[in-house]
């Protein structure tokens, strides 16, 4: 290990929250979200040799089987036995909604009934997945929708890789030909801070990169970090997915008040963390997203200190129209802000597009997602757990 990354231990550590214990429906295992290793130590515990875990893990991953009935290449007598033990479990949709630009937004319940949201968005060659990583944020950005919401908890493995999954059922992704693919990228910009929840997020991108499974590509898969700086060289060194930056600010007074993250980790510290990011290059460039907030963030002037910042840096920007959402603080830059501030970051030799607004209409554009789930107080975790426990009465 390097000496200088964070341990396990550390690691927890700068995570706001550790993840709080959901409430199954049933007593059985869900397979879904265990690893290559764990799916071995599943079956050993019903005396199953470890050729099962190969072949379930091509039915989970590969093929996309909800069921064990579906497995045909298994025995009934052991899919049977599989059914009393374990589960193969997807998250429920509790909204499915489609914009009129094409983009579908679903919002997903978990077994506690804690929700997120995550979206798909179709473009003419390829299409993205924005998957979650946490129940509301902590981080608090002052333009951005889930800020509002207080972090409840992180999300599991499961639940992470299960929005991938999920996402693949409805676009009918399993079945689907070579070159006809509706989901192509993965982008962790849903809710949440991935790097504050790194194991469990790294432990579902793992599994979704595995070549005998789900099988994406870590050239298209994009973490994106408001900036915990610790974290970043771990990140690239063990997963080397794209790296994007929420920078929204060139100063650090203004990025303290907007991007809370900053007093932590000023501009300076995140800005050293991306010129060693392992991997980068002018090929595989780091992504600063910056929006575009009306006479806050976007004069000529900061355009060209956003320049001065990155210099030495493999970088492209991405300049986000801010998003409304409803009581937001802010409003979006003037075309003409947005073109000139493009022009200034562009003539210096960065690619600069500006990313006009997707999915809007249904409030699943960059900034506006958001559940209604609550952090709920510790009695309360224990009251819904000792009724799940209790007999059903005659």
């Amino acid at each position: 290990m390097d000496a200088h990354a964070p341990t396990a231990d550390a690691t927890a550590s700068l995570s706001p929250m550790a993840a709080l214990p959901t409430a199954p429906t049933d007593d059985r295992a869900n397979l879904v979200g265990l690893d290559r290793d764990e799916l071995i130590a599943a079956m050993a515990t019903i005396g199953a040799p470890k050729f099962r875990a190969n072949q379930l893990w091509q039915w989970i991953y590969n093929k996309g089987a909800a069921e064990f009935e579906a497995m045909t290449s298994l025995s009934k007598s052991f899919r049977a036995e599989l059914a009393e033990r374990f589960v193969v479990r997807r998250p429920e949709t509790t909204r499915d909604l489609a914009s009129i630009d094409g983009t579908r937004k679903w919002l997903l319940k978990f077994p506690d009934g804690q929700e997120v949201e995550t979206v798909h968005i179709p473009e003419e060659d390829r299409g993205t997945l924005c998957v979650s990583s946490q129940v509301g944020c902590t981080l608090t950005c002052k333009f951005c929708h889930t800020g509002t919401q207080k972090l409840v908890r992180n999300l599991t493995v499961a639940e992470i890789v299960g929005q991938v999954m999920h996402a693949r059922d409805r676009l009918g992704e399993w079945t689907a030909a070579e070159g006809e693919h509706k989901l192509t990228n993965i982008v962790m910009m849903g809710m949440g801070e991935p790097l504050y929840n790194y194991e469990n997020v790294s432990k579902a991108l793992k599994i979704v990169m595995d070549n005998e499974g789900i099988s994406l590509s870590k050239r298209r898969i994009t973490l994106s970090t408001a900036g915990v700086v610790p974290m970043i060289e771990r990140c690239g060194e063990e997963l080397g997915v794209n790296l994007a930056i929420s920078l929204h600010a060139v100063t650090d007074d203004l990025r303290d008040v907007i991007v809370p993250i900053n007093r932590k980790y000023p501009i300076a510290q995140l800005l050293d963390a991306c010129r060693t990011y392992p991997g980068s290059s002018n090929a595989r460039r780091i992504t600063f997203e910056y929006v575009m907030l009306k006479d806050v963030n976007d004069s000529p002037a900061e355009a060209r200190e956003l320049v001065r910042l990155l210099a030495g840096i493999p970088a492209k920007v991405n300049l986000i129209p801010f998003n409304a959402w409803p009581g937001a603080p802010f409003e979006v830059s003037t075309d003409a802000a947005i073109k000139v501030f493009a022009d200034i970051v562009n003539a210096a030799g960065y690619s600069s597009p500006v990313r006009r607004p997707r999915g809007a209409d249904i409030l699943a554009a960059c900034g506006q997602l958001k559940s209604d789930s609550i952090k709920l107080r510790r009695s309360e975790i224990l009251r819904r757990e000792a009724e799940a426990a209790a007999p059903a009465a005659d």
